[in-house]
């Protein structure tokens, strides 16, 4: 990665942004010869023109930051003989994922679901075809992790399951998830070969209960046959909470003029 750029304010932004990411960067101005080594150029739209590289990202005052990571991660991430992608998963009902290419972070967000892991892993698939895959998933939360664990390896991806203890960060800015999924990745696993049985657990579904719960106000707690399913992910729990609050809608009135049925009444 070079920086290129005679405009401080770019600089100051991109340069922190890429240190935070741990992503290597040379900083050079426009005309400077660029190391055979650097895959992407981030420089301005005015200098652009100056610089002689096959991958140029021009960054326009107020433009759209996460579209910019987005292609750094792929013009990091394409190269051939580049190394093995890593992808760290922090297991939860929203998992945290991190995506490393060699020591670089390139991308890192939060899924919607544990099910979501497997839509994130094709994506992967199709964008980079000719590139190894690798999945840490981390060993906490088992009724997700191993939905995930299991639909990654219906998919024939490579697993690793990473122990947790350590991974959880503390007292950062940061989403906790995240950095989570960061260090998951950073960490060797033991690879998983088969499917892990899926069983539920009392604890479990007292906790999907107790979470229901508080997702509703305290309106509603979700019953044992609904938290089961959710364990299972046939539901997610905010589908649970929508359906448990239309069944609790009191029926509409039979029309006037019109008699109800005794079952109607009770």
């Amino acid at each position: 990665m070079a920086l290129v750029t005679r405009d401080s304010s770019l600089y100051s932004e991109i340069a922190g942004a890429l240190r935070e990411r741990k992503i290597p960067c040379v900083s050079l101005l426009p005309g400077d010869r660029i190391p055979d080594r650097v895959a992407v150029v981030i420089t301005t739209p005015r200098e652009a023109q100056l610089v002689g590289h096959v991958r140029v990202l021009p960054v326009p005052e107020g433009g759209d930051r996460h579209a910019l990571w987005a292609a750094v991660g792929d013009a990091l991430i394409a190269p051939a003989g580049a190394p093995e992608l890593i992808v760290g998963v922090d297991p939860g009902p929203r998992p945290g994922y991190a995506v490393m290419s060699g020591n670089a972070f390139v991308g890192e967000g939060v899924l919607e679901s544990p099910e979501a892991s497997v839509r994130f892993a094709d994506h992967l698939r199709h964008r980079f075809p000719s590139r190894s895959i690798r999945y840490r998933v981390g060993s906490g939360d088992p009724p997700s992790r191993n939905r995930i664990v299991n639909g990654l390896l219906e998919r024939r991806r490579r697993v690793e399951l990473v122990d947790e203890q350590g991974t959880t960060p503390r007292g950062h800015r940061r989403p906790r998830d995240m950095l989570a999924a960061r260090r998951i990745a950073m960490t060797e696993g033991r690879d998983v070969c088969a499917p892990i049985p899926t069983t539920v657990t009392e604890g479990e579904v007292a906790n999907l209960q107790r979470l229901s719960r508080i997702g509703s106000g305290g309106r509603i707690t979700i019953p044992r046959s609904v938290a089961h399913r959710v364990l299972r992910g046939e539901l997610t729990l905010s589908e649970a909470l929508a359906a448990s609050t239309r069944s609790d809608r009191p029926a509409s009135p039979p029309p006037r003029g019109e008699m109800s049925s005794p079952r109607e009444l009770l």
